[in-house]
């Protein structure tokens, strides 16, 4: 069993309670004590737990009803069941709700020690593959794919950038690859072992934007049932990348103008500064000198995010790239779905070429995923011209 795993015990005995305690405690083990289901769950959704006891046989709301609600909100904690009522019946349901084990009363402990430490192994490994495979995905998109005289000019200058603190702002319309941009900042930088985090700033509301960014405190408003950290702390030695920051508020924007200027921020609910080295990466689809002129984006913000400013291009001004791209999109999307890799041709390439790509990049690698679903092992340009469009267009 890993060292001061964060176990809860949720059970209507007393004394089963006091003694699972006592067993945990000496492995080491921080235990949280819960002698109903209500209860327990109210501390599943102010504490996160690597693992659960739950009895099955309570008053009120019975375990059953607990592992539901449990595994609904921390679908990878494992959870073992005990109960003195047990059947085969009984055991095979709550694994299939989702349960790691059961363990009938009078409990065995070495095996409950055992099965604990089984079960946190597994819940260890899920949540390190869970991480590999985004660091994995997140390398995949690390790449700026493309030999045109503009993107060449975009390479240079995040060569130069990288190994800086200098704030970036990227602007350039939807799916042109500004993500890439910063991601390919970020992995070139001094900060690469650090946390990229990224906020999407357009689709937060305007009233929660602040709790994310700055974090807050437990009970500084409706719903703050425990402290949170927020993104600038979790960027702490890292970066930040504040995507379509022009869809962000005026309130919003004065926060994160003080965080520049002094490298502090502070919780929501707190009177105490936190301070955080972060970098910081920000883009748009927006024209911000217009959205200045309007009232809607703060001079002086503009002024600290743009040091360096990226325009990212769109696809129909580097066409030449289409063939790079579309084979690279095959490469990725076969290996993804486990399938030989197609081929494309020539003609094919060339009826890409032709097309007004109005969604950029992203939308180049939907008809590419369109035309390795619908046709054969080797796209032509007949396949081109009947795919590529809306299907029924």
């Amino acid at each position: 069993m890993k060292s001061t795993a964060n176990i809860l015990v949720i059970d209507d005995e007393k004394a089963i309670r006091n003694t699972l305690k006592d067993i945990l405690e000496y492995e080491k083990n921080r235990v949280t004590l819960a002698a109903n289901g209500i209860e327990g769950l109210e501390l599943l959704k102010k504490e996160t737990f690597d693992a659960l006891l739950l009895d099955i046989k309570m008053e009120g709301m019975d375990g059953m009803e607990v592992l539901e609600q449990a595994t609904a909100l921390y679908p990878d904690m494992p959870v073992v069941m005990i109960s003195g009522h047990g059947t085969v019946d009984t055991a095979v349901k709550t694994i299939k709700m989702g349960a790691y084990d059961f363990i009938e009363k009078p409990l065995d402990l070495n095996r409950l020690l055992i099965t604990l430490r089984n079960a946190l192994d597994k819940s260890k490994l899920v949540t390190e593959t869970k991480t590999l495979r985004k660091k994995v995905a997140a390398g995949k998109n690390r790449e700026l794919i493309g030999e045109s005289a503009p993107l060449k000019a975009i390479k240079a200058i995040i060569e130069k950038v990288a190994p800086t603190d200098a704030r970036v702002l990227i602007t350039g319309q939807n799916g042109t690859g500004k993500e890439v941009v910063a991601r390919m900042i970020h992995s070139l930088s001094n900060r690469t072992e650090a946390a990229f985090v990224e906020v999407n700033c357009a689709a937060i509301p305007a009233e929660l934007i602040e709790s994310e960014l700055f974090g807050h405190m437990k009970g500084s408003f409706t719903g703050a049932v425990k402290d949170r950290a927020g993104k600038f702390e979790q960027a702490d030695g890292g970066t930040i990348f504040l995507d379509e920051i022009g869809d962000m508020s005026l309130p919003a924007q004065a926060k994160v103008l003080r965080a520049l200027q002094e490298n502090k921020i502070t919780r929501v609910g707190a009177d105490k500064d936190i301070e955080v080295n972060v970098r910081v990466i920000a883009a748009t689809n927006k024209n911000l000198e217009e959205e200045i002129k309007a009232g809607r984006f703060r001079e002086d913000l503009y002024h600290r995010l743009s040091v360096i400013l990226i325009q990212v291009p769109t696809l129909n001004e580097r066409t030449e790239d289409i063939p790079l791209l579309a084979n690279h999109f095959i490469e990725q999307i076969c290996e993804e779905s486990g399938v030989a890799k197609s081929t494309i041709s020539k003609d094919a390439l060339a009826e890409l070429q032709k097309i007004n790509w109005t969604g950029n990049i992203r939308e180049l690698r939907n008809v590419i995923e369109r035309l390795l679903i619908l046709c054969d092992k080797n796209i032509t340009a007949k396949d081109v011209q009947m795919y590529a469009h809306p299907l029924g267009s």
